[in-house]
């Protein structure tokens, strides 16, 4: 481990002990990692307060540098090896819980047998991880991006639809438009961020349209979520591609086709850092063709 790359995790995380973990290595050889590269260099690179650590001016120049240098060095380490070698090293993406599990790991012997170098950490959770403070490499987000100053390359829409159990319409009947949804429960999905209550949401023509529905049931992640509509608990509004399998098999069905959600944007997210490692070019370029061809089309 070099001390440019010790150096950019501290930057990258604002906290020794985060970086100390993420390069699992103590923190004191962390913080004599800083020191010593201080020394060296004869400036002060980083403030350090109890509750964060930042960069000073000199080490934000600093920082841009060593981004630059350790992208280059990994490409030109590489440059001259041969078949399979060339992509290797280790790559951490986070996922979607049930993209990961359903669409991802099922596709990942195809990606190991191209490139048996490559060592692939799978973060599987559907709230919004920071990449740069958790250290990963590569992200798959759902829905509008926030101004996270991320990069970002669009993969599409996901399509989305309106489904529930044979037993719960057996029970309180089949919704034929919104205006029946004040007789009916939904099962709530909540935000695993913020904890707030999704509204049911539906297109009109051009217009984009929601309103609040009964619940009784909530559920913070979709697996909850599918879970609590296949018990029949409630009405919900999903991913097309989800419930594929409880459609085909009964076990849902899909009610109000023609009052769908809108579609949902999905991006691939980078952290700020130099373009050109080939790792994460060959990943990404991987996981966009698997999405593509099993979600947006």
């Amino acid at each position: 481990m070099t001390l440019f790359q010790i150096f950019t995790r501290v930057v990258a995380t604002r906290s020794f002990t985060r970086a100390a973990d993420i390069l699992q290595m103590p923190r004191s050889s962390v913080s004599t990692a800083i020191a010593e590269l201080e020394a060296r260099l004869g400036i002060r690179l980083l403030n350090r307060t109890t509750r964060v650590v930042a960069p000073t001016a000199e080490g934000e120049e600093f920082h841009e540098r060593c981004l630059a240098f350790l992208a280059e060095s990994e490409e030109l380490d590489s440059l001259f090896r041969s078949g399979a070698r060339q992509v290797e090293g280790r790559v951490r993406i986070d996922l979607p819980a049930r993209i990961g599990r359903l669409i991802v790991a099922p596709q990942l012997p195809g990606l190991m047998a191209r490139w048996p170098g490559l060592q692939v950490e799978l973060g599987m959770t559907d709230r919004a991880v920071d990449l740069v403070g958790e250290g990963i490499d590569l992200a798959l987000r759902v829905g509008p991006l926030t101004d996270s100053g991320l990069r970002a390359r669009r993969l599409g829409e996901i399509a989305q639809i309106n489904v529930a159990s044979p037993a719960y319409l057996a029970q309180y009947g089949t919704p034929q438009n919104p205006g029946d949804l004040g007789r009916h429960w939904q099962v709530a999905y909540a935000s695993p961020s913020t904890g707030r209550v999704a509204e049911w949401d539906w297109q009109a023509g051009a217009q984009d349209k929601s309103c609040a529905v009964p619940w009784r049931v909530s559920a913070n992640s979709a697996e909850g979520y599918i879970a609590a509509a296949l018990a029949g608990l409630g009405l919900i509004q999903i991913p097309a591609y989800d419930v594929a399998a409880h459609i085909s098999s009964g076990e849902l069905v899909e009610i109000m086709t023609a009052y769908r959600p809108p579609a949902m944007p999905m991006h691939l997210l980078f952290p700020g850092r130099p373009r050109g490692l080939r790792r994460i070019t060959a990943v990404s370029d991987w996981l966009e063709t698997v999405i593509r061809a099993e979600i947006t089309g």
